[in-house]
């Protein structure tokens, strides 16, 4: 995420970046050591999507601070 902002590690912290994910349920998480997006936790497709293909989750990132 760092890298795709144009931002270094150090200053993705100071920002403060929050993930938002539709639904109740947070699938994602941003890793506070390497800027990586990352699962929160499994993610069982059969159970979210069924039969839909292709299976998607959409999620935001809010940036807060000046960029």
């Amino acid at each position: 995420v760092a890298t795709d902002l144009g931002l270094d590690l150090k200053e993705l912290r100071q920002l403060g970046v929050t993930v938002i994910n539709r639904g109740q349920t947070q699938y994602f998480a941003l890793h506070g050591q390497t800027g990586h997006l990352v699962t929160a936790q499994r993610i069982d497709r059969e159970q979210l999507c069924e039969s839909v293909r292709p299976c998607v989750l959409r999620c935001e990132l809010l940036v807060e601070g000046e960029m």
